[in-house]
């Protein structure tokens, strides 16, 4: 790519007349945010120069940009690190998703992405080794695993051990992820720590749902406070129901 000019991409949005959002610095270079349009619906953008590296900077700018453009519009948020030569090329893709991108801002419109992370606290799984036999001979150091036949052992106490930690994900998703899947348009979990992260989940919420959605969480809360930690956040853009590869094709000339 030529390293003097670009065009980084941030969202999508229902726009057909050209708008501004202030500026960013991308590569230390300050660049106004703009839109790109095709029909009803415009790229937020801004020039950059060269290849835009996933550093803290960066990634800051990128949130806080789609940020701003949500308290006026409806975003489909683009992927971090997008540079393409030209506002042509934005054009060429946005000509691409077009319907694609249609039917998003029907599904997008006046929703909000949540996140919930369910940290297990220390002393509550401590107590429910304790509660196990057979774990709690193992953690007490009882087990003599370097005699004979402790290979087997080894293998038993790494199922039950398995277990154990399916079953408090299991007790987390069934009574957190899925009252509050109730309240939500959609959700989805992402990966978790076993034995650390209980329940890693993103939900899509209506706006008009927000408070009640809220509401449920601190419930939830209370009735989980002495075995796990709560890490509430948003609103966000939706990334964990948007899913768009930005590609020019290769046959195509810039």
């Amino acid at each position: 790519m030529d390293q003097q000019s670009g065009v980084y991409v941030f969202c999508a949005i229902r726009e057909t007349k050209p708008k501004t959002f202030g500026k960013v610095t991308i590569n230390g270079q300050e660049s106004e945010i703009y839109t790109i349009h095709y029909k009803n619906t415009a790229m937020v953008a801004a020039k950059a120069s060269g290849e835009v590296l996933p550093d803290r900077h960066h990634l800051f700018a990128h949130q806080q940009t789609i940020t701003e453009v949500m308290k006026q519009y409806c975003v489909i948020p683009m992927s971090f690190g997008n540079v393409f030569h030209s506002d042509k090329d934005v054009l060429l893709i946005m000509e691409n998703l077009h319907d694609h991108f249609e039917n998003l801002f029907i599904v997008l419109d006046n929703k909000i992405e949540v996140g919930l992370k369910v940290m297990v606290r220390r002393e509550w799984v401590e107590q429910e080794i304790a509660n196990d036999p057979i774990l709690n001979e193992w953690k007490s150091g009882k087990k003599n695993l370097s005699a004979p036949g402790s290979f087997y052992e080894q293998i038993q106490l790494g199922e039950v051990a398995q277990n154990f930690v399916l079953r408090l994900e299991a007790q987390a998703d069934m009574e957190i992820y899925e009252p509050l899947l109730e309240l939500a348009e959609a959700g989805k979990q992402n990966n978790t720590i076993p034995g650390k992260i209980l329940l890693n989940a993103a939900f899509l919420v209506d706006r008009e749902q927000e408070e009640a959605f809220d509401q449920k969480v601190n419930e939830l809360y209370e009735s989980w406070k002495d075995k796990a930690e709560f890490k509430y956040s948003g609103p966000w853009p939706a990334y964990n129901f948007v899913n768009i590869r930005l590609r020019i094709e290769e046959n195509h000339d810039s």
